[in-house]
C-alpha cells in the first residue's frame, strides 16, 4: 500500500513530536523524499527506529503495556469463550472478537482508552458486509491443508487464539501456523507474548525476523518464507499487515479496525469500522 503524501506528513509529524532534534529530523525528511514507491508506512517506521536509535538509544519499552493488554484479555478469557461456544455460529463469533482486539494498536492510536476497547464488545455480530467474505473464506478453508495467522497486538493476540481454536473445531484438517514479529516493535506480538498467551498450545509459531509491524516477504527467515509462500489461506490482522501485504499479488484475507485518517478515508467508513476484505491473487 502506497504512502500517500498526506500519510507521507503524518509519519513525519509523529516524529516531530518526539524531539526538535534538527539533524534527526532532517535524516526523516530525506527517508521520506526518498522513499521507493514500494515502501510502505511499516518499512519507513523501522528505518526511522533505526535512525532513532542511532540519535536516542534504544525506543519506548511497551513491555508493561503488553503485559496489562496480555493479562486483561485473558481476564476476559472464559467468558468471552463461553460466548463463541454458545453462539449459532462460533467462528464467526470468535472471528469478529478477533477483529475487535485489533482495536489495542498505540501504533495507529493516539490514544487507547481500556473503556472504549471493552464497550466494542456489546456489538460482536457479523455484519451483512462480512457475510460475502466470510463465505468465501469458509470455502477456502475448506479445501486448504495449511492456513497461516499474521499476527498483529498483544492482548488482540488471546482473541486471535480463541478464534483458532474455533477454526481447528470446524476445520481439523487444517495444519495452523501463526506468524508474530520477530523483535520489539510497539505493542505488538512477538513469540514470548504469543507463548505467554497460550498460542503455542494450539498453533506452531513463527517468527517474522525483524521489528516490523508488518510482514514484508524478502525480510521473512526462511521458515517464515516458506510458510508463508505455501499457506493455502492466509489471513493477515491489522492496519500494518495490510499496508506491507496488500497489492503482492497474493491470496489473502485481512481483519482490521480502521484507526486511522488514512483507512477510513480508503474504506469510505466510520473510525473504527471492522473490515473484513479478501485479496484475490492475479489470474494466471
Amino acid at each position: 500500500m502506497r504512502i500517500s503524501e498526506s500519510c507521507a506528513k503524518c509519519l513525519y509529524d509523529r516524529q516531530k513530536e518526539k524531539t526538535d532534534n534538527a539533524e534527526y529530523l532532517a535524516e526523516i525528511r530525506e527517508l521520506l523524499e526518498n522513499r521507493s514507491e514500494n515502501d510502505t508506512s511499516p518499512y519507513m517506521v523501522y528505518l526511522f527506529n533505526r535512525v532513532h536509535e542511532r540519535y536516542f538509544g534504544k525506543g519506548a519499552d511497551y513491555s508493561g503495556i503488553k503485559k496489562t493488554y496480555n493479562d486483561l484479555v485473558l481476564g476476559m478469557e472464559d467468558e468471552l469463550r463461553a460466548e463463541i461456544e454458545a453462539s449459532e455460529d462460533p467462528l464467526a463469533k470468535a472471528l469478529i472478537m478477533a477483529r475487535i482486539g485489533n482495536y489495542i494498536d498505540f501504533g495507529a492510536m493516539n490514544h487507547v482508552d481500556p473503556e472504549e476497547f471493552l464497550s466494542l464488545f456489546r456489538d460482536s455480530e457479523m455484519r451483512e458486509d462480512d457475510r460475502k467474505t466470510y463465505a468465501s473464506f469458509l470455502a477456502e478453508c475448506e479445501k486448504a491443508e495449511r492456513f497461516l495467522l499474521v499476527c498483529d497486538n498483544c492482548g488482540e493476540i488471546v482473541l486471535d487464539r480463541l478464534m483458532i481454536e474455533q477454526l481447528k473445531k470446524r476445520f481439523p484438517q487444517l495444519k495452523v501456523q501463526v506468524m508474530v514479529r520477530g523483535k520489539e516493535v510497539l505493542n505488538d506480538a512477538t513469540a514470548e507474548d504469543a507463548a505467554y498467551c497460550g498460542m503455542d498450545r494450539v498453533a506452531e509459531l513463527l517468527s517474522g525476523g525483524e521489528a516490523v509491524a508488518g510482514l514484508i516477504r524478502e525480510m521473512l527467515p526462511e521458515d517464515a518464507k516458506k510458510a508463508y509462500d505455501e499457506a493455502d489461506v492466509i489471513l493477515a490482522k491489522g492496519q500494518g499487515n495490510y499496508e506491507t501485504m496488500s497489492g503482492r499479488g497474493k491470496h489473502v484475507f485481512y481483519v482490521f479496525l480502521c484507526k486511522c485518517d488514512l483507512f477510513v478515508s480508503r474504506f469510505g467508513v466510520p473510525r473504527l469500522t471492522g473490515m473484513f476484505v479478501e485479496e484475490c491473487a492475479p489470474a494466471s
